[in-house]
């Protein structure tokens, strides 16, 4: 039997190219964009509120959660 665990190495994650990247800056912006332009009520389905949005709104594209990147 192969002991499979001495030929594994831990993986990875793949770097992103400039382009992946730069595509992911751009979504990111625009996504927020979206959520600043619902109304009120909607903002209150999703259980947001304005101060929550313009806050997230005015985040730097660059400032995005790690799970998010993946």
């Amino acid at each position: 039997m192969i002991n499979s665990k001495a030929n594994c190495r831990p993986l990875r994650p793949a770097r992103q190219s400039f382009f992946t990247r730069l595509a992911n800056a751009l979504e990111l912006r625009r996504q927020r964009s979206a959520l600043r332009d619902l109304d009120d009520k909607m903002l209150d389905d999703l259980g947001l509120t304005r101060s929550q949005v313009e806050t997230e709104a005015r985040r730097p594209v660059w400032d995005a959660p790690a799970n998010w990147l993946k």
